[in-house]
C-alpha cells in the first residue's frame, strides 16, 4: 500500500465556540482546512478515504459540539477525521473569521495534527 495526501480547503461550518459572552449561544462562521494522509491500496473509491466522509467529520466536529478554545475545536476535527477508514494522519486547521475581524487582523486559526 502507498501513502497519499488529500487536501481539502474551505469547508464552511457554523458552530458555537468561544470564550466571549454569547459565542456559545449564537452560531458563528468557521472554515476548516484538512490535510489527510491515507493508505491507498488501488485505483478505486474503496481504496481510499471518501471525501464526503472527511468533510462530514469536519462539519460534525464544528457543528455538533460547543467549546471555549479554537484549539479544542481543531483537535475534535482531527480526531473525527482520524476515525475514518484508511486515514493514518491528519492536520486540521480551523479558522474563525469573525474573531479576526474584531481584532482587525487577516485571520485567526488553530491547528491540530494527529498521526
Amino acid at each position: 500500500m502507498a501513502e497519499s495526501r488529500i487536501s481539502i480547503r474551505g469547508i464552511s461550518a457554523r458552530g458555537r465556540h468561544g470564550a466571549n459572552r454569547g459565542e456559545a449561544e449564537e452560531a458563528q462562521d468557521f472554515v476548516v482546512d484538512l490535510d489527510v494522509t491515507v493508505q491507498v491500496s488501488g485505483d478505486s473509491l474503496d481504496a481510499t478515504a471518501d471525501y464526503r466522509a472527511l468533510v462530514g467529520a469536519a462539519l460534525h466536529a464544528v457543528e455538533a459540539t460547543s467549546g471555549v478554545l479554537l484549539e479544542t475545536v481543531a483537535q475534535n476535527v482531527a480526531r473525527g477525521v482520524l476515525e475514518i477508514g484508511g486515514v493514518t494522519g491528519v492536520t486540521a486547521v480551523v479558522h474563525k473569521p469573525r474573531a479576526a475581524a474584531s481584532l482587525e487582523v487577516e485571520d485567526i486559526a488553530a491547528s491540530a495534527t494527529i498521526g
